[in-house]
């Protein structure tokens, strides 16, 4: 049997789908709520393949590669060029994505992966691409071909299911706009560790200028919650609590009630090594943040910690988070 690896096809579309539901069908096994399958998720899988196959004005550029051997699809891999946050300096360009909902079937003969994984770096090179990242579940066979590929972790989503109560606390509440400075500042020590623990993420000249103008906005947007602690003058720490986004969740999957939290900092944690005060404050945001996705109808959520982030990673765990994505990146 010879497999080849070629661009997919509209007509490869009823395969298509029908590998992409049995992934997402095989993430859900492992945790229903935050992998919830959308009512119509072979339409909306079907509608999301179409698009990245028909649609010349694309937000992003992607693409899909099939794996196949005698007219059967036994693999897939989605590749994307990820716009770079504009906080980031991105001086190497936008890095090339292998996304999570790159899969192969049950029967796919020995080495589709690995195939699918070298076309896929091969494309995204040929697209500009400097820096390769990969996205897959934490502790997945494709974690393990990644690392065989030489990958390393470089972000952790980890996740929480149900949400502990938050008893009240006078230090926190919600933002307002005398607080944005104080909450730049805070970022700006969040952005230094974040660079010193990997060059990937060099701020921009004009980091807190811009984070500054996307906090302001988003004081104005409905759909998230802006929280901090401490007194006005002197942040110990903020979180941003907003919607998920299929950036981080194949088609597939229902993420109306979930939730992520990407900008979230405290000085409890600012020694990436060694927690201080046994993390208390850091914990009691994070529990009033869950408290905020509660009340918006909210059961699951992501929040975003650098794999090497050891004080963060602590907290989170001791919070009841456990790891379920990472993004890896090419040595």
């Amino acid at each position: 049997m010879r497999l080849k690896i070629t661009d997919a096809l509209i007509s490869d579309l009823p395969q298509i789908v029908e590998l992409l539901l049995a992934d997402a069908k095989q993430r859900h096994a492992t945790n229903p709520v935050l992998w919830a399958i959308a009512d119509d998720a072979e339409a909306q899988i079907e509608k999301s393949v179409r698009s990245a196959l028909e649609d010349e004005k694309q937000p992003f550029r992607q693409k899909w590669l099939t794996a196949v051997a005698d007219g059967q699809l036994f693999g897939l891999a989605h590749t994307m060029l990820v716009p770079v946050p504009p906080i980031y300096a991105g001086k190497l360009g936008n890095p090339g994505l292998l996304l999570d909902d790159c899969c192969i079937a049950e029967n796919a003969p020995d080495g589709t992966a690995d195939a699918l994984i070298a076309a896929a770096e091969t494309d995204l090179r040929n697209a500009g691409a400097k820096v390769l990242l990969a996205s897959s579940a934490f502790g997945d066979d494709w974690q393990s071909k990644y690392t065989q590929h030489n990958y390393e972790p470089l972000t952790l989503y980890l996740a929480k299911t149900g949400f502990d109560d938050a008893a009240p606390s006078n230090s926190i509440r919600a933002a307002d706009e005398p607080d944005l400075s104080q909450i730049v500042a805070r970022s700006a020590k969040n952005r230094a560790i974040l660079s010193d623990l990997n060059p990937f993420w060099e701020p921009h000249p004009e980091a807190d200028i811009r984070f500054g103008n996307l906090m302001k906005r988003s004081l104005t947007l409905a759909d998230r919650d802006m929280i901090v602690s401490g007194v006005s003058d002197r942040l110990d720490g903020y979180a941003i609590v907003q919607p998920a986004t299929h950036m981080h969740f194949p088609t597939a999957h229902d993420i109306r009630k979930v939730g992520i939290i990407d900008d979230y900092f405290h000085v409890d944690y600012a020694d990436p090594l060694n927690v201080s005060d046994n993390g208390i404050g850091a914990k009691t945001l994070l529990l009033h943040a869950e408290a905020a996705f509660k009340q918006r109808g909210f059961n699951a959520t992501l929040i975003v910690c650098p794999a090497a982030w050891l004080s963060k990673i602590a907290v989170l765990e001791n919070t009841g988070y456990q790891n379920a994505t990472l993004w890896m990146i090419k040595r």
